[in-house]
C-alpha cells in the first residue's frame, strides 16, 4: 500500500482520469514552482477504477483554476489549510480562455503576429467545444 504523507496548506487535486496527472502538472506550470507536489498515478478508485492525485503545498491562489477546468472541469480541488481541508472548488468550463491552447489554423492572425493572444470562446458547453476569437477554428477540449 502506497503511503504519501498529508499537506498543511495547499490543494489537492482529485479524481483526475488516469494518466492525465503529468499534463496537468505540466499545464498548470507546477515545474516553475519551488514547493513539493506528489503525483499519484493509477490509484485504486471505486467510483472511477483508477485515478490520478496531485498533492501541492503551496498557496492556492497559484493555481489557475479556468485552465484546469478546461482540461477537465470534473477533477475535485481541496483546499488544504492546517492538514486539513476546508473547502472543495468547483470547476465550470470559462467563457473564455487566455493563452491556454493555441490555434492551430496557419491562416490566423495569431499565426502572423507572434505577439498576440491565443483566445478560445466557449461555443457549445453542451460538447465542450471553443473556437478561436479571431478564426473560430475549433478546438475539442477534450483533446487535451
Amino acid at each position: 500500500m502506497l503511503n504519501v504523507g498529508k499537506i498543511e496548506e495547499g490543494f489537492v487535486l482529485d479524481h483526475i482520469k488516469a494518466g492525465k496527472s503529468m499534463s496537468i502538472y505540466h499545464h498548470l506550470q507546477l515545474d516553475k514552482l519551488d514547493c513539493p507536489v506528489a503525483i499519484i498515478k493509477n490509484a485504486r478508485s471505486n467510483k472511477m477504477g483508477k485515478k490520478d492525485i496531485l498533492k501541492v503545498e503551496c498557496d492556492i491562489n497559484t493555481l489557475d483554476l479556468d485552465v484546469l477546468a478546461v482540461i477537465d472541469h470534473n477533477i475535485t480541488v481541496n483546499v488544504i489549510k492546517n492538514g486539513e481541508i476546508v473547502a472543495k472548488k468547483e470547476l465550470a468550463l470559462p467563457k473564455e480562455i487566455k493563452n491556454v491552447i493555441h490555434c492551430k489554423n496557419p491562416r490566423c492572425i495569431t499565426s502572423i503576429e507572434q505577439g498576440l493572444p491565443h483566445i478560445f470562446v466557449l461555443a457549445d458547453e453542451k460538447k465542450e467545444v471553443y473556437r478561436c476569437k479571431y478564426c473560430e477554428e475549433k478546438f475539442d477540449r477534450r483533446s487535451l
